[in-house]
């Protein structure tokens, strides 16, 4: 399956399709890089043998990052070649690390990682790194200064009506929470009023609403955008729906980019809140007209922080401390500083503090260089904000003055991190907060005015015509009143403006915005000023009503005309554009389209609609003070577009005329009803239809065709627009039976002295479909006769020719046999010698290391296999040196023996190893080991000599001997530790080990004994291997109690029973519940794997006896059996009607739905049938429908449900893991509905 990793042997395989095309492979590792440890100064080379089809692309990297040096790092590899290396000169000690090696091809990627040791010589192995000498105390003195002063608390006051209000519209589960944060201590009196309340508020909203469903409380994504849903069914769609946040209603838009917004898609309503900050915490609520409906409240510590107080850019002389600050809205203990986008760490190079409160960040940057000037930017995870930090080289003086501009500034100051402070990638003029501007060229530059003295300075701001607009600023310390300034004139109240001044802050405000409010602002204070640009707009403006109704998607037939009209409103000159799928309309001239403007309309006017005008419009509406836009969705529905050809015609022998096409590429809007199938006879001029197939067949036969005749066939697509045009055939000829083909020339598999082994592909044309067999005969070269081989047809493309004289040369040929008799011979093969080959030797085999020794390295292998290949004359030994590319023999001609040692090696030197076996017939594969030779003694690493006899798995009785022996191997004698569940064995049980063997003694086993034991080998050198097995001790079950009778459901009886008394103990089993129909027949099982104490048995028919049993089960056998002392029993009763007519009106019996018996939950294994039962009632009977994790089940084929006089059932036959989730059964008619729920939890056995 694809993206499911496979890891074997060390290498990681992944499959990056769903299916390998036949002929082609995934990558994969023929031989893996070594893991080495090498001395400083050598040079390192990893090798690496990859196959697969298409060959793959190799790739190195390690952990650290890139191997772009190209006078360290050497990649090798020859083209074509699956060879490929990597080699690392001059090792240093910081080489040290895990290298990966990577193939990929396009339909995988294999993954194999390797180690590299540097081991570090002379004096820099006894190298001591100084440690800085850091005096914690100040750092400590201020931590507990700021502990010990604690945040400033906010109380959150809240209406009691409106918490009532939020009481009845929250689950269930929440009321705890809710009580306890309120302050509601008496709960039952709580719920009492609860109720009343609900009763009051049905009664209210049932003169507006139907029902009100689904109801999910107020959350806030990772986009930070809060919103909530519900299902709400108006009786009066007109009804006008409100928002209110404490107390105070709100508007919102049904534009998803507006702050507030309301999205309707059927009865589904979606609320939604964007760019949150701390003031949109409160209490809402959801009114129908003047009723309130839903209620929630947002919590401020769920508002996610934003930028209160950006980053300022920073210039520092070289040598200086730069200071960056940052005010965030909320308190945020994971915001993160990074320098060109990567995490900084404090340290003796950066100091990061946080206010108190936590809102004031501070990053200071000691000592900077030139190499710090970069940008830096505070990560809330959400937000973000950006400055730079410029350094002057050479300079002595601190901050530059504010006016001062720097060209590293104006080149990249804004081109890396995000362009607002809010991290959503919008415009900064558009966010009253950000203290950066537009500049030239596209970057940004700071709003004008000191820095130092202002906290916030004004921001450029656009605002629309007749509306309001805010400027403000927020002072670093008190500096007086100040002042406000247009255009260098000062302003004052009687000018039209409201001027405000809370704390810190001075506001501007403009109530409607006029053309006479352009202009420069400048606020001044203390000597000190900020300027800033307000900017008038005034777009076109299109009705809500066209914009709701440019909503719906315009259907049109095709020749239709069409016309959309755009009202709209605007004082300026107004051009307009039409746009289809992002491409540009033309004018009147444009012939298909024509899109005109008029005084206050705009229309798009397509004279004759066709499929192709079917997409997505969008008119754009531009002026000086600004554009809108509007789109309408335009489908165009047309007859169907013949089926895609070519229509196949296949003659079928005695089964008439095959035919296939493919859907047609454009239904025409709609979907495919059915085909028409319809046959021309030649000479003929009329069609005769043959049948009309589903929309999901593409084939079709025609049984009702003559031998001899010629026809043509047709198929059309029906859609609920009629018949398309049709896809036609060429005649066709139904020929009679032909003789088959001629077969290709016999291809010569293996030729030997005593048989010769030929192949065939099948012949091809009429008569060839359908074959008895093949006769095959053969001649001697130079020869015209041809005798037979076989007497009986041939059933396989493959044959093996035994009665031949060595030596000789002959030609053979092959005749195709069908039903209507033997066809024409085929060509004769190539002409081949009855004589045996000298093949190759197969690869040795057991190639294994004997000894080593500070100049030698002893190697043994076996002879190849008899059937790779021909006898082995010798053997050739080759080495290749690690720090080399070269395999080299290391003797003169070759070794008659199976065994050779190489002499003369550099001690402690590491080889690879690999032998050859040669004869006359040439060389084998060359067989190498698969780790790296030290000329070094031999010592054996700690290993277990598993075999087939020991298993991971026991299973004893209780009191039973447990001895459990272990053979292993190491040289020396390693140390030996047996664990149970981790922890060292108790006094009581017994091990021993000695040559080659450990061993467990248990002398009487009892369930405490049962878990994981595990044995751990350590050799000398720090090495470990271990071995875990599990062991389970386990004790027949006892007979399970008294089994009880009852009849919940009619038709069904439950049968419940007391626990096996070996269950409370503790012991794992199940239940097995058999019945049967009188006293004396046999016993059948009912159900299996029980895990409950209650079974209900379905269709229990009246006048019949039932019989119980109940037995309790684990892996030691069953327990003795329960029965029950009487039988259940039905009895058959007849009723008697007597008819009258009615004296009185009919009642209504309508009901709404309601379940008698609702779900139970279910604990099962993996494998077992589940049946979950309930008891619908209500008139009209119910319609139910099955739910899991709120997905219909309707058209699923892994489960079915039924309904018998309102018992309804959903099975699933086998249950898996991944049918576990909540399940849920839904009744409905027409005068409501009803819901029960239950939770099936799946247990894995192999768990």
């Amino acid at each position: 399956m694809a993206g499911k990793p496979l890891r074997k042997h060390g290498v990681t395989v992944r499959q990056l399709v769903e299916e390998v095309p036949e002929g082609c492979s995934l990558p994969d590792f023929e031989q893996k890089p070594v893991t080495m440890a090498l001395a400083e100064g050598r040079n390192a080379i990893f090798r690496a043998v990859v196959c697969g089809d298409p060959s793959p692309e190799v790739r190195w990297e390690c952990s650290k990052g890139g191997l772009s040096n190209s006078s360290k790092y050497q990649i090798l590899s020859a083209p074509g070649s699956k060879d490929h290396a990597l080699q690392i000169n001059k090792l240093i000690g910081e080489d040290t690390d895990v290298y990966r090696c990577m193939a990929v091809n396009p339909y995988g990627e294999a993954l194999c990682s390797v180690r590299l040791t540097v081991i570090e010589v002379g004096f820099r192995k006894k190298r001591k790194r100084e440690e800085p000498q850091l005096d914690l105390r100040q750092e400590l003195m201020d931590l507990r200064n700021m502990l010990r002063t604690p945040p400033p608390s906010v109380r959150q006051t809240i209406d009691p009506q409106q918490v009532w209000q939020l009481l009845l519209t929250a689950d269930r589960k929440d009321y705890e929470r809710l009580c306890l944060k309120y302050g509601i201590v008496d709960f039952r009196g709580m719920l009492r009023k609860l109720e009343k309340l609900r009763k009051e508020q049905e009664e209210r909203m049932a003169q507006y609403i139907h029902s009100i469903s689904n109801m999910t409380q107020i959350e806030v994504d990772k986009a930070g955008v809060a919103f909530f849903d519900m299902e709400l069914d108006l009786k009066d769609p007109k009804s006008k729906i409100s928002l209110s946040k404490d107390g105070e209603a709100v508007s919102f838009s049904s534009d998803s980019q507006a702050k507030r917004s309301l999205q309707q898609l059927g009865k589904h309503y979606h609320f939604q809140i964007q760019d949150l900050c701390p003031e949109d915490a409160g209490f809402y609520e959801v009114k129908v007209e003047d009723v309130e409906v839903f209620s929630t409240a947002l919590e401020a510590e769920d508002i996610p922080p934003s930028v209160v107080a950006p980053l300022a850019d920073v210039h520092c002389a070289e040598g200086g401390d730069a200071v960056f600050e940052c005010v965030l809205s909320s308190s945020c203990p994971g915001a993160t500083w990074r320098f060109q986008h990567r995490p900084l760490q404090p340290g003796d190079k950066y100091e990061v503090s946080v206010s108190p409160d936590g809102l004031t960040h501070q990053l200071v940057v000691k000592a900077a260089c030139v190499s710090d000037t970069g940008p830096y930017s505070l990560d809330t995870g959400l937000h973000a904000s950006t400055a730079w930090l410029v350094v002057e080289a050479g300079k002595d003086k601190g901050l530059l003055p504010p006016g001062a501009d720097h060209p590293a500034q104006s080149r990249r100051g804004r081109t890396e991190g995000r362009s607002d402070v809010g991290g959503q990638g919008e415009d900064t003029t558009r966010s009253p907060r950000s203290r950066r501007k537009p500049g030239p060229a596209g970057l940004f530059e700071e709003a004008r005015g000191p820095q130092g003295h202002f906290l916030q300075s004004l921001a450029d701001t656009e605002a629309r015509l007749g509306a309001a607009a805010v400027l403000s600023c927020t002072l670093r310390r008190d500096l007086g009143p100040g002042a406000w300034f247009k255009d260098g004139v000062k302003l004052g109240a009687q000018d039209g403006f409201d001027l405000e001044q809370d704390g810190l802050v001075h506001r501007l405000l403009i109530a409607c915005v006029q053309e006479t409010h352009a202009g420069r602002y400048t606020f001044e204070a203390g000597g000190q000023r900020s300027e800033a640009t307000l900017t008038v707009r005034d777009p076109p403006v299109i009705a809500p009503e066209v914009t709701e109704r440019l909503k719906e998607p315009l259907v049109v037939k095709a020749g239709k005309p069409l016309t959309v009209k755009v009202a709209f409103q605007s004082r300026l000159p107004v051009q307009a554009s039409w746009t289809k799928d992002g491409v540009e309309l033309d004018g009147p001239s444009g012939g298909e389209a024509q899109a005109a403007p008029g005084d206050g309309l705009t229309r798009l006017c397509l004279p004759s609609v066709s499929r192709k005008d079917s997409g997505c419009y969008r008119v754009t509406l531009r002026s000086t003070g600004g554009s809108a836009q509007a789109s309408v969705t335009v489908q165009v529905i047309d007859k169907p577009r013949p089926p895609q050809g070519p229509l196949e015609v296949q003659c079928s022998r005695g089964a008439g005329v095959h035919l296939r096409w493919r859907p047609p590429r454009d239904d025409g809007g709609r979907a495919v009803e059915h085909y028409v199938v319809e046959r021309q006879q030649a000479g003929r001029s009329t069609w005769v239809r043959l049948g009309e197939p589903s929309a999901d067949s593409t084939s079709f036969t025609d049984a009702g065709v003559e031998q001899g005749r010629k026809y043509a066939f047709r198929v059309r697509a029906v859609t609920s627009e009629g018949p398309g045009e049709a896809l036609e055939s060429e005649e066709v000829l139904v020929a009679p039976d032909a003789l088959p083909g001629p077969p290709s020339a016999p291809a010569i598999v293996s030729a030997s002295s005593k048989s010769i082994t030929l192949t065939w592909t099948a012949p091809r044309g009429p008569g060839s479909a359908h074959l008895l067999g093949y006769l095959v005969e053969k001649r001697k070269k130079g020869s015209n006769t041809w005798a037979a081989v076989t007497d009986q047809p041939v059933p396989e493309r493959r044959w093996t020719v035994t009665d031949l004289r060595p030596d000789c040369q002959y030609e053979f040929r092959v005749t195709a046999v069908a039903p209507s008799g033997p066809g024409q011979p085929g060509p004769p093969s190539e002409a081949v010698f009855a004589r045996d080959p000298m093949r190759p030797p197969g690869p040795v085999r057991d190639l294994h290391v004997t000894d080593t020794s500070t100049t030698s390295i002893s190697l043994r292998w076996a002879q190849p296999e008899a059937e790779d290949g021909d006898a082995a004359q010798g053997y050739v030994v080759e080495l290749c040196a690690c720090g080399s590319l070269e395999w080299a023999p290391c003797h003169a001609g070759t070794v008659p023996a199976t065994a050779y040692t190489a002499k003369g090696l550099r001690p402690q030197e590491g080889y690879f190893v690999r032998v050859v076996a040669v004869n006359d017939g040439g060389r084998s594969q060359p067989v190498m080991l698969d780790t790296l030779v030290h000329a070094m003694p031999v010592s054996v690493s700690p290993k277990f000599l598993l075999d087939s006899g020991l298993t991971d798995s026991l299973v004893v009785r209780v009191g039973d001997t447990i001895r459990v022996p272990v053979p292993f191997e190491a040289a020396p004698m390693p140390e030996v530790t047996w664990l149970k569940d981790g922890l060292l064995l108790p006094k009581r049980y017994v091990t021993s080990t000695q040559d080659g063997l450990t061993q467990l003694l248990v002398p009487v086993a009892s369930l405490a004994d049962s878990g994981a034991y595990t044995v751990v080998l350590r050799g000398q050198q720090g090495e470990e291997v271990t071995y875990t097995f599990f062991l389970k001790v386990a004790v027949k079950p006892m007979a399970p109690g008294p089994i009880s009778l009852k009849e919940n459901v009619p038709g069904t009886v439950t049968a419940e029973w007391e626990p096996s008394p070996s269950e409370a103990q503790g012991v794992p089993l199940h239940y097995t519940v058999l019945t049967r129909s009188s006293g004396q027949a046999p016993w059948r099982e009912a159900a299996g794997r029980v895990y409950t104490h209650r079974f209900t048995l379905l269709g229990v028919l009246p006048g019949h006896e039932y019989y119980f049993r109940v037995v309790a089960k684990n892996e030691l056998g069953a327990s003795e059996p329960s029965d029950t002392s009487q039988p259940w029993c039905v009895p058959r009763q007849r009723d008697t009607v007597t008819v009258k007519a009615p004296s009185h009106r009919e009642p209504n019996l309508s009901q709404k739905p309601s379940f008698a018996v609702g779900l139970r939950s279910h604990l099962l294994p993996a494998g077992c049938e589940c049946r979950m039962s309930c008891a619908v009632r209500g008139w009209p009977q119910p319609r139910v429908t099955w739910f899991r994790n709120g997905e219909s089940l309707e058209g699923s084929r892994a489960v079915y449900s039924t309904d018998t006089l309102g018992v309804c059932s959903l099975v699933i036959a086998s249950v898996s893991p991944e049918d576990s989730g909540l399940y849920k059964a839904v009744a409905e008619n027409t005068l409501g509905q009803a819901v029960s729920t239950a939770t099936l939890i799946v247990i894995d056995s192999s768990s």
